[in-house]
């Protein structure tokens, strides 16, 4: 069925490159200044239904035009918004991104995704149980998370969990996710175990899986992803390609995670399909702007983004 509900921000970005960071009170000049929808949970929920995903969206905006803006895009991309709220009292949410040399430094200001509540919720129960997979992420308040991953947990519908920023998590919330995908600094932050080599890593799964969480996906850039396959922990690599812009590349990871797991592939083909997305993300600039189509994460050529 690959029914996927998304639970998160919705962000307009707004881009610039520099050709390095300024220092504290200096003003440098810098170029190619964009616009473009963001925001974790949106760019997860338009690269999950640009890859054929059944995607809807739990999420909350200013009255604004920069709300409206937002809820336009998710609407051309395919995404059901009958659950994205327009409050009166916080403005859309903005995300302030600098690039330099293909990495990215972001300051947010949440807005109206400080206004999700577990009410939200509680009143979409019947959307989460007929969805195949919940995506979250922690650019809304914590105790929505909690109370998406119970009502989740309750009927029976999995939970993917991308725990960005990262924060310190509970027991009881990690006991019931399914699939939780950190990079490797939010792996280090969340385990307190030091994530710089294989066998780190390897040791923050382990200590992951202890607390219930069935998969673990750690991704780490350039050098690919390490996630455990059966009782075995593995890396694989990612194509090396020109990196334009590293803005939302764990964000369509996770979406195209969400969309192969909720078609039935097994972890090993989903991490090859999200892979492949990743790839082709960092290879443009923009967050939504950058997110492929099914049809060429198909026809992946790596000649054509070298």
């Amino acid at each position: 069925m690959n029914s996927i509900l998304v639970i998160g921000s919705l962000n307009m970005d707004l881009v610039i490159t520099a050709p390095r960071k300024p220092e504290m009170g200096e003003t440098i000049t810098g170029s190619g200044f964009m616009t473009t929808p963001g925001g974790k949970g949106a760019n997860q929920a338009v690269a999950a239904a640009r890859l054929g995903g059944k995607v809807s969206m739990i999420g909350c905006v200013g009255k604004d035009g920069h709300g409206n803006m937002l809820i336009d895009n998710l609407k051309k991309n395919n995404v059901d918004i009958s659950r994205i709220v327009q409050v009166e009292n916080a403005p859309t949410g903005v995300a302030v991104i600098t690039i330099v040399d293909g990495d990215n430094y972001i300051i947010l200001d949440s807005g109206a995704n400080a206004m999700i509540t577990p009410q939200h919720i509680i009143e979409a129960e019947d959307m989460i149980k007929s969805s195949d997979i919940v995506v979250l992420q922690h650019e809304i308040p914590m105790e929505t998370v909690l109370a998406a991953v119970k009502i989740a947990k309750k009927n029976g519908t999995k939970v993917l969990l991308n725990p960005a920023p990262a924060k310190t998590l509970s027991d009881e919330l990690l006991s019931m996710v399914d699939i939780i995908t950190p990079n490797q600094s939010e792996c280090s932050l969340i385990t307190g175990i030091n994530t710089d080599t294989f066998d780190g890593i390897s040791s923050a799964i382990e200590f992951l899986i202890s607390k219930g969480v069935k998969q673990v996906v750690v991704t780490v850039g350039g050098d690919g992803v390490i996630y455990n396959s059966g009782s075995r922990i593995i890396q694989k690599g990612v194509p090396k390609v020109k990196v334009v812009d590293t803005t939302a590349a764990g964000d369509s990871f996770s979406g195209a995670l969400a969309v192969a797991l909720s078609n039935g592939k097994g972890i090993d083909d989903a991490i090859d399909f999200a892979n492949i997305v990743g790839t082709i993300t960092v290879t443009r600039k923009g967050a939504q702007s950058s997110l492929p189509t099914l049809d060429e994460v198909e026809n992946f050529n790596i000649d054509l983004y070298r």
